[in-house]
């Protein structure tokens, strides 16, 4: 067996499926660039999913400065319409601890999990859920509602937990037309601050308003705040969404040092640049250091955002964001703040307060488990190796960086020094006009957002910060094609997606739900 050969099955083997890596190993799929000694899958496809080894597509647009367009001749898939397959099917590949854990480590990981799919009440009266702080204003009154897909931690599940919320324990809440029933979990949010007159003003806002009040509850009484004015600011048009995003690897992606994440930003500079790719990182106003969370990767650390996200979908204070929001009537004001605390008299694990406990759920959680098996349409382990390839070769992987090393970790041996194959380079980037939603947070502008990871792609149901690409409008085809839109750094590279065959992009399609 060649060096190059023995070299990528070592590589190979622990960051993809076994099927996939035995394939990949054992055919010509991939070879070794040039550039530093790297495996890079860039052969020339050809529309029937067969390999040609011309010379290496990224070293000759590295040298010339022009991307290299894919072949797209007449094949027996080209009369074949590429669609998304859905979600891969069988055991959820995702939700588990990190498999080295220690006992005491599984300890506060399963605290904390038990906490994050808690319902939360408004002060614990309601029978049955003791945990007080709902309110006065919340999207949910949990976080494992709305973090479900295909297991706790991930993002919205089939069927849309808000519809029962809005009503739960006697609330008397109206469902916005945006919210159904086999749709996404959304927030609301408000690009602009609207005038007194009724009219839109130039002031931004981009805040949070949540869907939902307590009022009605019975563990409310006497609570009386009307829901915001959904209707009016759909005819405003200052009416934008985020979805949940999973969670799953946080841990890791939490403990890749800013150097990391800046050396890849520098990496393949030439190439970036003809495909008019740039990017950069969103950075703390605090420390100056580099925020990795959230679809515009606003926070800091897995904490900042569980701590956020109590406050801000559930209306839970806590010690990271003690005040209630939105400047809520006394009368539906029920609990001294913060709600969420150290629990100073408890023992173990019970003494963190929950967002502690979420941090530490968060951050021991696996990452998602690649596998072949399951995909609807049963592609061939071949199939999707040449979808691997494409991705790399039409250039999805400037942006999708494939994997990025972790440093060492005072949480957790487990976090330390590992490959974090999550298909994100973690920048923002400008993603054109279709897709902005003229909210900027820290560094990132109105139409820029994080590189979403695409680890645990395989199993999720929308697609998009806002939860537009469905399983009823075309699903993860239709994510792709929106990531092309005016002013976008994606144009040049789905450009070349769309000069594929259908079945050079089925394979992708494919690959992608492997993930």
């Amino acid at each position: 067996m060649s060096k190059w050969r023995r070299f990528l099955r070592v590589v190979l083997f622990s960051t993809i499926p076994i099927g996939v890596s035995w394939v990949l190993a054992n055919s010509a799929i991939l070879k070794v660039s040039a550039h530093g000694g790297q495996p890079s899958p860039n052969p020339a496809v050809t529309p029937g999913g067969q390999t040609a080894t011309p010379q290496d597509p990224v070293a000759s647009t590295e040298s010339s400065g022009t991307s290299s367009p894919v072949s797209t001749s007449s094949s027996s898939g080209q009369n074949t319409t590429a669609q998304d397959p859905g979600p891969r099917n069988g055991p959820p590949g995702a939700g588990q601890p990190l498999s080295s854990l220690t006992a005491e480590e599984l300890q506060f990981f399963q605290d904390g999990q038990t906490r994050f799919v808690t319902i939360d009440s408004v002060s614990g009266t309601q029978p049955g859920f003791p945990n007080g702080g709902l309110g006065p204003t919340f999207n949910s009154n949990s976080c494992g509602s709305c973090h479900s897909q295909p297991a706790i931690g991930g993002s919205s599940p089939s069927v849309n937990p808000q519809i029962a919320a809005a009503t739960d324990y006697g609330a008397t809440n109206s469902i916005p037309s945006f919210i159904t029933t086999d749709g996404p979990v959304r927030e609301a949010r408000f690009p602009y601050v609207v005038n007194s007159n009724g009219t839109l003003s130039s002031t931004p806002d981009g805040g949070v308003h949540d869907l939902f009040t307590i009022t009605g509850r019975l563990d409310a009484s006497g609570c009386s705040m009307a829901q915001p004015n959904f209707s009016q600011m759909e005819e405003l048009n200052n009416l934008i969404f985020r979805i949940p995003t999973p969670v799953f690897g946080a841990g890791l992606i939490e403990n890749i040092l800013d150097s990391t994440i800046y050396a890849n930003m520098a990496a393949n500079t030439s190439l970036k640049q003809s495909l008019g790719i740039s990017g950069h990182p969103n950075t703390s106003g605090n420390d100056g250091t580099v925020t990795k969370f959230g679809w515009k990767a606003q926070n800091k650390s897995v904490e900042v955002f569980a701590g956020e996200a109590y406050n801000v979908e559930m209306g839970v204070t806590n010690e990271l964001f003690t005040n209630e929001r939105g400047l809520p009537p006394p009368s539906c004001l029920f609990n001294p703040t913060p709600e969420d605390t150290t629990n100073f008299t408890a023992s173990g694990s019970a003494i963190l307060s929950d967002v502690v406990a979420f941090a530490a759920f968060v951050r021991f959680l696996a990452p998602p488990t690649p596998s072949i098996q399951g995909i609807p349409g049963n592609p061939s382990a071949q199939s999707i190796a040449a979808g691997q390839a494409i991705f790399s070769q039409i250039h999805c992987d400037m942006c999708h960086t494939p994997s990025m090393q972790t440093s060492t970790s005072a949480f957790s041996p487990s976090l330390n020094n590992q490959t974090a194959a999550l298909f994100s380079d973690l920048l923002v980037h400008n993603m054109g006009s279709g897709l902005a939603d003229n909210v900027t947070q820290g560094a990132a502008g109105p139409d820029e957002f994080r590189t979403a990871p695409l680890w645990g792609l395989g199993q999720r149901l929308f697609f998009l910060h806002d939860g537009r690409a469905t399983p009823s409008n075309g699903g993860l085809l239709t994510a792709i094609q929106d990531h092309s839109s005016s002013g976008s750094e994606a144009n040049a590279v789905i450009s070349l997606f769309q000069q594929l065959s259908n079945q050079q992009k089925q394979e992708l399609l494919d690959f992608l739900r492997s993930l």
